[in-house]
This record gives structure tokens, C-alpha cells and sequence, in this order.
């Protein structure tokens, strides 16, 4: 798992510094959908923005999805390296 969290900075201008490192690399997510229910896809993550970034899911229908930088604080979205 990136170590976004685990020095200590929760704001937004840190962890899309931390991600930048991973643009245009291909990442795994892990989505809590919540009563123990997870999501799990490997993803590469395209743009940064202010506070959200977009993810291209490795699939054939090449989907994108967005998640903001909040998910990573709240830990509903884990990043793991690949």
C-alpha cells in the first residue's frame, strides 16, 4: 500500500504530490463499499486535480472513474503498488 498516510499529512496539496509519483503507472485499488464489501481493480491513475483524480480501469471498456483525495483520508480507497 502507498505510504500516503502514514506520515502523518492529511491534506490535499500531500497526497497529490504522493500520487504524482504513480501518474500514468499502473496502480490496484481497493474500494470499501462498506458492510465488509470491497471493489478491487487495477487502475491507472491519469489526471490529478485541486481535489480529485481520475482513474482509467484496465479493462476492455477502458472506464474512468474519479475519487477524491478525501476517499484516501477516509480510507474508503486503499492505493496499492503494482
Amino acid at each position: 500500500m502507498l505510504d500516503i498516510l502514514d506520515k502523518g499529512v492529511y491534506d490535499n496539496k500531500t497526497i497529490k504530490k504522493a500520487l504524482s509519483h504513480y501518474q500514468n503507472k499502473q496502480v490496484t485499488i481497493k474500494y470499501d463499499l462498506g458492510r465488509n464489501k470491497y471493489e478491487i481493480y487495477p487502475a491507472i491513475i491519469k489526471n490529478l486535480y485541486s481535489s480529485v483524480f481520475l482513474v482509467e480501469l484496465c479493462n476492455d471498456k477502458k472506464t474512468t472513474k474519479s475519487f477524491s483525495y478525501a476517499d484516501i483520508i477516509t480510507k474508503t480507497i486503499k492505493i496499492y503498488d503494482n
